[in-house]
């Protein structure tokens, strides 16, 4: 195989990893964010319900959760949270999440964890509000 031909199947290759369905961020769409409720649920645990109109996907609307989470881990004092779980229901074009998160003045342990300030300033870049 020449060269070119090399080539080509590393073109091809590259345009089967595309994603098939586009986030809004690729699309430069921006949902309706209709609002965020935070419920202490105990200690360091909080749920943050979200809605949202005009999402595309579920990942969507998990952004605005987390971005909440980010938010409210700040405005208590901590730097950092660590995601439980997210579940997201699409109903009229009604878009809802129900997000659960623990903060932390320190890092926690597992691997779905943030830094609050890091996440809050793309959330800002990104037009997703927080808290």
């Amino acid at each position: 195989m020449g060269r070119s031909g090399g080539l080509a199947i590393t073109c091809v290759l590259l345009a089967g990893c595309e994603p098939v369905n586009p986030t809004v961020d690729q699309l430069g769409l921006v949902p309706d964010y209709v609002g965020v409720q935070t419920r202490l649920l105990d200690g360091d645990l909080v749920n943050f319900l979200v809605e949202a109109r005009g999402a595309l996907q579920p990942s969507d609307v998990a952004r605005y959760a987390e971005c909440a989470a980010a938010q409210y881990a700040l405005i208590r004092g901590y730097g950092f949270a660590r995601h439980v779980r997210t579940n997201v229901d699409e109903e009229g074009g009604l878009w809802r999440g129900d997000a659960v998160y623990t903060i932390s003045p320190a890092l926690p342990q597992g691997v779905r964890t943030i830094d609050a300030e890091v996440v809050v300033d793309r959330c800002r870049e990104s037009g997703i509000p927080t808290v």
